[in-house]
């Protein structure tokens, strides 16, 4: 905590206990950055930010409301300095890793977490934010500049000397990440998403390539050597580089993995020494999130035997969550939803024992509407049964993307179209025969929905738990 006339040239000694650049989200204590979007000017809320707790108003110009207020040229500017001096320069206390990439990301950054000790390291992503002292959501992939910092001084309060954070290329184009430097980057892949805000695959590939700069000088970046993508990110690494994949030329070698219905054993080469690992995690794309992790650790000093040791025990929150409550078919609940990653899920599962696949899945509302078409297909033509249903449809018609989704499988008649995403699962688990394997696609376990006009809760891992104890429950009958 700081004084204001320690953060500004201001004749006031209050306490400033955090920042808010939202009136919703003040404590008691915050002072409140007014800062101006494209559709908000956080001007207008300034009453409400002193109703609900905000002792001091960062401004572009003076308001009286009862508290001091600081004049600035462009209060967006003030949020990362301010955030930096209020909550105690915490990016400088801990060791900072990042993972960026399309697919995957969530993975890495909770394995790299899980294998260095949420003892000592925390992850900040999709999944919320947690270390082994707590576990509490966030309101995006890579939080706003203000909540973040805050974050990090929560994990450095809670005794960890680490964390590992998700980086999404939106963060970046917003400038959330502009002032963070990072001991350690690992890039998973990069394929087409997220064109809603960058408007071509040209600028979003662009924004990952920027993360990748924004290394210590003794940091360093951990490459996808099998990525179509590689040689455009290798030119802009500018620190130490490390490579992972299948060729014999990468720092961690992939020799051989074989995917059992309970683990995946996996065969590494590093320093030429080589290992032959048991993951809990299934599927190839883990075996590549793995290797990512890992060399990730190594670069920091890590030993590869303490990391091994650690291997057997991890779990990804909402990846590949099986749900087994007796039944003799299988429910799979994975947080899968760009093209690729529901590709390579599709061919993973198909690899096991099964009569048929039933999948569940949706697409956002507000996000890139060329690929809805593209994710359809994928999934009508890898799947027995498709069933598509919304997901957070936000202003759109849920219908109307549903459509969208059917395009290009006008030649099937494999899918059907149930809206409410409750009433798909349910219908995907009735329907389910011995041997069957149901995949709900998308959310992961994410438990809101964002509608039309409200967010509700929602968690895909529950609504199916609901569906199958109520089958079972008729069967017992």
């Amino acid at each position: 905590m700081k004084r204001l006339n320690e953060l500004y040239k201001i004749d006031s000694d209050i306490e400033i206990k955090g920042v808010s650049v939202n009136s919703n989200d003040v404590n008691e204590g915050d002072i409140f950055v007014c800062i101006k979007g494209s559709k908000v000017d956080r001007h207008d809320f300034v009453k409400d930010a002193v109703k609900n707790g905000a002792v001091a108003i960062v401004a572009k110009r003076m308001i009286d409301e009862g508290v001091p207020c600081v004049v600035v040229d462009n209060p967006n500017d003030e949020v990362i300095p301010l955030s930096r001096k209020v909550y105690g320069y915490p990016d400088e206390k801990l060791k900072m890793y990042a993972v960026t990439g399309t697919d995957g990301k969530t993975s890495v950054a909770t394995i790299t977490s899980e294998l260095i000790g949420t003892d000592k390291c925390g992850y900040i992503g999709t999944n919320g934010r947690s270390c082994k002292a707590f576990k509490r959501g966030t309101d995006n992939t890579t939080p706003a500049p203000n909540k973040l910092y805050k974050y990090l001084d929560e994990f450095c309060e809670s005794g960890c000397e680490s964390v590992c954070m998700e980086a999404s290329s939106e963060a970046m184009l917003q400038g959330r990440l502009d002032a963070l430097r990072y001991d350690c980057i690992g890039m998973t892949n990069i394929t087409s998403e997220h064109l809603n805000s960058h408007k071509t695959l040209e600028n979003y590939v662009d924004c990952k390539k920027k993360i990748m700069t924004l290394t210590k000088d003794n940091g360093y970046c951990i490459l996808n050597k099998d990525d179509d993508y590689y040689k455009e990110v290798r030119e802009v690494c500018t620190r130490g580089v490390l490579t992972y994949g299948m060729d014999k030329d990468n720092d961690l070698q992939i020799l051989d993995y074989k995917i059992r219905p309970d683990k995946t054993d996996i065969r590494f080469r590093y320093k030429e020494v080589i290992y032959d690992i048991e993951s809990p995690l299934l599927g190839k794309f883990n075996v590549y999130n793995l290797a990512c992790a890992m060399l990730m650790c190594l670069s920091q000093g890590y030993e590869i035997e303490s990391l091994i040791n650690n291997i057997q025990n991890l779990y990804v929150d909402g990846r590949l969550d099986i749900i087994r409550l007796g039944q003799d078919f299988t429910v799979m609940v994975d947080y899968a939803h760009t093209p690729n990653g529901i590709s390579c899920l599709l061919d993973f599962v198909k690899t096991l024992e099964h009569n048929r696949i039933i999948t569940v899945i949706g697409q956002a509302g507000e996000r890139d509407s060329q690929k809805r078409k593209i994710v359809g297909e994928v999934v009508a033509r890898n799947s027995d049964i498709a069933i598509f249903c919304y997901e957070d449809p936000r202003s759109e018609d849920p219908k109307e993307i549903i459509k969208m989704m059917c395009e290009n499988i006008q030649d099937l008649n494999n899918y059907e179209m149930i809206v409410d995403r409750s009433e798909a699962i349910k219908h995907a688990i009735d329907i389910a025969r011995t041997g069957d394997i149901v995949l709900v696609l998308g959310k992961g376990n994410e438990t809101y929905q964002k509608l039309k006009d409200r967010v509700i809760y929602f968690n895909d891992v529950e609504e199916a738990v609901k569906s199958l104890k109520e089958r079972l429950n008729k069967i017992a009958v």
